[in-house]
């Protein structure tokens, strides 16, 4: 008698693809995010449906996203510490404006 595949579902945690993988994946992204050459078509077919993906993986696991601006400043962390991270951002911000009327 021939033996088959088990069927159902695999047991345990999905295996990670390794290196490669993560490459593969970058290399896609970049490849896709060059597909455009306006920020808005960027934006509107790669950055928001990533950063949409992004923040539903996190809210499935309990973390809250945030996104600010002037670089690439992305936190995720628990939703205890998110407040005070956002403080923390804020201060930082007002302290920079606050030096550049300086000048």
């Amino acid at each position: 008698m021939a033996q088959g595949k088990p069927r159902g579902k695999p047991k345990g945690p999905p295996k990670a693809k390794g290196k490669g993988g993560l490459k593969a994946f970058r290399e896609d992204l970049l490849a896709r995010m060059a597909e455009y050459s306006d920020a808005e078509s960027l934006n509107d077919n790669v950055i928001t449906p990533f950063v949409s993906a992004l923040e539903s993986v996190c809210a499935d696991r309990g973390y809250v996203l945030n996104i600010y601006g002037e670089g690439s400043n992305l936190v995720v962390s628990s939703p205890d510490d998110a407040s005070v991270i956002f403080q923390l951002v804020e201060d930082y911000f007002s302290t920079q404006e606050e030096d550049g009327e300086d000048e």
